[in-house]
């Protein structure tokens, strides 16, 4: 089983000082800029952020590998603005591409699984086109950059989604994701995975089961902690085993977090939100997968998560 934590490694996040001189600046892959910023500086300031949250993608892999961690998913933002231009016409593509072909090559040679998790505004299941075709468009971007890192187009490389909203109309809302799914390249498709939700008007592990992957061959990623809140009438144990069913010959991988307001212990706090860290670990119901760890607190929580496995929770 291996461990992941996503987006942020908060230790590589903070620049390295002594006195008030830096030393080493922060490294992280989510530079952006507002749209004011973008309209104003335009693709060639884009361009310099993008080619440096490339850098830094290949930097956070060495620090993981001196680590120990094999599993890390990559920020959606680390192209800013990446609808509204075509990575080749970037001033810095060139070396941008050889970075993505290096970090590829480096997670392939070391065993490192790279996924992503795009925003919950991509939503397939949408009545109006003009959302559909920028769900398209954004998980396209996705596509093309594991496509040019060299990633395998398969799950173990997965863009993950939610099916999101229902429009009062879950048949049709389906419906539409199914036939939208269509509408996506075959970078795309032969990598999107989806989620259970974690409001129990939304859908289950049960309902993704029946209803997406018995008719589009969908990998299901069961979320531990939204399961909580959307059973579909399963047990835990029941439901990430019929995810682990959707997965064919590749290692299934579900999301773990616990809830915030408990851990806080303050009933103000949504009990779906992500805790900081964790206090229990993981039961993975004896099934052989991949853990997402979605808690605040990142790289951190992933330690304190191995030292709960090695104590036996």
């Amino acid at each position: 089983m291996n461990l992941g934590y996503a987006c942020i490694n908060m230790e590589l996040s903070q620049p390295i000082k002594e006195g008030r001189q830096i030393i080493r600046e922060r490294i992280t892959t989510n530079r952006s800029m507002i749209k004011r910023t973008f309209k104003e500086r335009g693709i060639a300031y884009a361009s310099q952020l993008a080619l440096q949250n490339c850098l830094d993608l290949e930097e956070i892999l060495k620090w993981n590998e001196s680590k120990g961690v094999k599993f890390f998913r990559m920020s959606s933002g680390i192209f800013p603005w990446a609808s509204e231009y075509k990575f080749e016409d970037l001033p810095d593509w060139k070396e941008i591409k050889k970075s993505l072909v290096r970090t590829g090559f480096y997670a392939t040679l070391k065993d490192h699984r790279l996924t992503f998790h795009p925003g919950p505004f991509n939503k397939l299941t949408s009545p109006k086109e003009h959302v559909i075709q920028n769900t398209i468009r954004d998980l396209e971007i996705h596509g093309k950059v594991l496509d040019e890192m060299g990633l395998s187009r398969t799950p173990y490389n997965k863009i993950n989604i939610h099916v999101g909203a229902h429009y009062n109309n879950k048949p049709m809302a389906i419906s539409n994701f199914c036939k939208n799914f269509e509408r996506l390249s075959e970078s795309v498709r032969s990598r999107l995975t989806v989620e259970n939700d974690d409001k129990a008007s939304l859908y289950s592990t049960k309902e993704l089961y029946e209803e997406i992957y018995k008719r589009i061959n969908i990998p299901v990623v069961h979320d531990l902690h939204h399961h909580t809140f959307c059973t579909g009438g399963l047990t835990n144990g029941e439901a990430i085993k019929l995810a682990a069913e959707t997965w064919g010959m590749v290692k299934p991988v579900v999301h773990y977090s616990q809830s915030r307001a408990e851990e806080q212990n303050n009933t103000k706090i949504k009990a779906n939100a992500h805790s900081d860290s964790y206090w229990t670990a993981v039961n993975t119901y004896g099934q052989d997968v991949d853990v997402m760890l979605e808690c605040k607190h990142k790289e951190i929580g992933l330690f304190s998560m191995r030292d709960l496995l090695n104590e036996g929770g």
